[in-house]
């Protein structure tokens, strides 16, 4: 299995059986101690924000200047605690606002403070009704209320969405490099080839430069830009804040959701090792089983499809218990999964929020230790949450 639990002879069973041999009285007040334990490390949920249009992606502006929100029909608007939410920023590109396509990412550039640059990602439409994803960049004016001189650097070739699967997470490396995550278009066999962006990390420069030791710099009729390749359909994708590695996942079909660790020049699969198989109840066509020789196996899947979205890293002293975790929205099941860690492997996996019944798209950690999230509704949320 791509994945391992704790294993039985853990502290915990060492510490029952321990109480086996414990006056009862002593043993109840224990259990009476744990379960108040418990039940003070509930989440508790603060709706900041209703009434956004299917919020994609947020990001944290610095000095506690609030927060930007992109909506998937074309909005960037800002949320600033005892303010009303912003009316949309002016210089937003425009965008392919069909099915999953529209403006998806943002992120902050890593000198925000000396450029104000704001990055993001969202579906182009090109000719004949097909887009794909693209990325660029503008200046936050000093009011927060306009980019200035948005500069698209990068475009998806070629373009070949009719709605699907267009990616478009966004992460910067310790060293400068931005990562982009690329869908596959619902173009199966492009995931495979080299001279297509489809099913593709990408890894440039902030400039959008090609950096000279990308793996496939140096291959015949392969796109330079390329990182990895063999992706279907990524909606996360975070910078490891102990290891300083990428990690990423992506939806599977009817089951075969993934967590990965790109390596560079690595090839992950798709379509031809999955997990899943078509939402008929088929086989994939191009498939050939869940694992294949040379290609790299996921780090961590699930048979049964979460609907995996946006991803972060607890590493704040806020809230101890959640210290060396992940924690990933999920779009089918409605709630929210939290993974413990032990190194890169995965130890357990909890789900939390459930009961709210709300598709979760985007998960980020804040300044101030607390977890934000985005509701994916016609009527979607800003969500703030931490611990009882």
């Amino acid at each position: 299995m791509p994945y391992r639990l704790m294993p039985r002879n853990s502290a915990s069973h060492t510490l029952l059986r321990r109480f086996s041999a414990t006056p009862h009285w002593l043993l109840l007040s224990a259990t009476l101690l744990f379960s108040s334990q418990l039940l003070a490390a509930e989440p508790k949920v603060t709706e900041l924000q209703d009434k956004l249009d299917h919020p994609w992606s947020l990001a944290f502006l610095p000095e506690e200047q609030g927060i930007l929100i992109t909506e998937r029909a074309g909005n960037l608007r800002l949320w600033k605690a005892g303010s009303a939410l912003s009316a949309p920023i002016a210089g937003v590109p425009k965008v392919f606002a069909k099915s999953q396509g529209g403006l998806l990412e943002v992120v902050l550039s890593p000198d925000f403070a000396q450029n104000r640059r704001i990055y993001l990602s969202f579906a182009e439409e090109g000719s004949e009704g097909k887009a794909g994803t693209a990325v660029g960049y503008g200046k936050l004016s000093e009011d927060n209320k306009r980019l200035e001189n948005f500069t698209v650097f990068f475009r998806q070739e070629p373009k070949l969405s009719t709605g699907n699967h267009f990616g478009g997470k966004l992460a910067f490396a310790r060293q400068g490099h931005l990562f982009i995550a690329l869908g596959e278009n619902n173009e199966r066999p492009t995931a495979q080839d080299l001279d297509k962006l489809q099913g593709k990390i990408v890894r440039l420069t902030a400039e959008g430069k090609v950096p000279p030791d990308n793996p496939f710099v140096n291959t015949p009729n392969a796109r330079p830009e390329i990182w990895s390749y063999g992706h279907r359909n990524p909606q996360g994708l975070a910078i490891n804040p102990w290891s300083g590695v990428l990690w990423e996942n992506e939806h599977g079909p009817k089951g075969g959701d993934e967590i990965n660790i790109p390596k560079a020049g690595e090839n992950y699969g798709w379509p031809i090792a999955t997990h899943g198989i078509n939402y008929s109840g088929l086989k994939i066509p191009e498939a050939k089983g869940k694992e294949i020789a040379n290609m790299a196996n996921p780090d961590f899947y699930w048979e049964k499809s979460p609907g995996i979205s946006g991803m972060a890293f607890y590493n704040s002293d806020r809230f101890p218990q959640w210290k060396n975790s992940v924690f990933i929205g999920a779009l089918a099941e409605k709630n929210l999964i939290r993974l413990t860690l032990d190194g890169d492997k995965v130890a357990s996996q909890e789900r939390l929020l459930g009961d709210r019944g709300e598709r979760i798209r985007d998960v980020r950690l804040g300044p101030d230790g607390y977890l934000y999230l985005l509701t994916d509704h016609d009527n979607g949320k800003l969500l703030k949450v931490g611990l009882e």
